[in-house]
C-alpha cells in the first residue's frame, strides 16, 4: 500500500519543464541589439547599457562577464581595446574586443561607479564587495528582451553570449574563427552551440564559386 501511495505521489508532482521553452536560447538579431540599446538609453540605465554592451562583445559566459574585475578592461585611464579572461568551467584563456560602443557605454558606467582596478565593474547592490550574480544577470536580461516585444522564454543569458558568434559564423563561414572566440576546446562544441545543420551547410556551399 505504501508502494502504491508513493508511486502516486510521484505521479502528482509537476514536471520540471512544465510550460518552459526547453533548447538553446535564440541568438539577438541585428535589429534587436539596438533596439535593446535604444531601450537602455530612454530609460537611463547606464549600468545595464555597459553591461548589455559588454556582454554581445565578450561572448562570455554570464558566470565569467559578471566576476570582471576593472582592471580587466582599463588600462590608463582608457577602455582597452582588447581584454582576456581565463574562463570558469574550463580554466582557458579566451580574448574578445571591444568595439567603440562597449568602451564608450564601459567608461561612461565606470566614471560614475567609481572604484580601483581591484574591484568588479558590476558590483553586487546588496553585498557592495562581491559582484553582480548570475541570477541578477539573468533577470536583466529577461527585463531587456521584454522591454523591446520579445518573448522572454525564448531569449536568456546565452542568447547575448551567441549573438555576435552567430553574426560572425553567418558573414563568414569560418568556424575556426567562431570556436577561439567562443573559447571551445573542440569544434564539435561550436557546431552545437550555434546550431549548424546540414541546411547551414548547404547555404554556404551554394555561395561559394570556385
Amino acid at each position: 500500500m505504501e508502494t502504491v501511495e508513493t508511486e502516486l505521489t510521484a505521479n502528482k508532482r509537476p514536471v520540471w519543464n512544465a510550460g518552459r521553452t526547453v533548447g538553446a536560447k535564440r541568438a539577438l538579431k541585428p535589429k534587436h541589439i539596438w533596439e535593446i540599446r535604444f531601450y537602455l538609453n530612454q530609460h537611463r540605465r547606464l549600468r545595464d547599457r555597459a553591461l548589455f554592451d559588454l556582454a554581445i562583445d565578450s561572448k562570455l559566459r554570464g558566470c565569467d562577464l559578471v566576476q570582471m574585475k576593472i582592471g580587466d578592461l582599463v588600462s590608463g585611464g582608457q577602455i582597452r581595446t582588447r581584454a582576456i579572461v581565463v574562463q570558469q568551467k574550463t580554466g582557458r584563456p579566451v580574448q574578445f574586443e571591444l568595439l567603440p560602443d562597449a568602451r564608450a557605454s564601459l567608461l561612461a558606467w565606470l566614471e560614475r561607479r567609481g572604484g580601483t582596478v581591484d574591484d568588479y565593474v558590476f558590483p553586487s547592490r546588496v553585498d557592495h564587495n562581491g559582484h553582480l550574480s548570475t541570477r541578477q544577470y539573468a533577470r536583466l536580461v529577461d527585463e531587456w528582451v521584454t522591454g523591446v516585444g520579445l518573448m522572454r522564454s525564448e531569449y536568456g543569458t546565452h542568447s547575448l553570449r551567441r549573438t555576435k558568434a552567430s553574426i560572425i559564423y553567418r558573414a563568414t563561414g569560418n568556424l575556426r574563427a567562431v570556436q577561439i572566440l567562443l573559447g571551445h576546446s573542440k569544434i564539435e562544441n561550436t557546431v552545437r552551440y550555434l546550431g549548424i545543420d546540414v541546411e547551414d551547410a548547404l547555404a554556404l556551399a551554394e555561395n561559394t564559386e570556385i
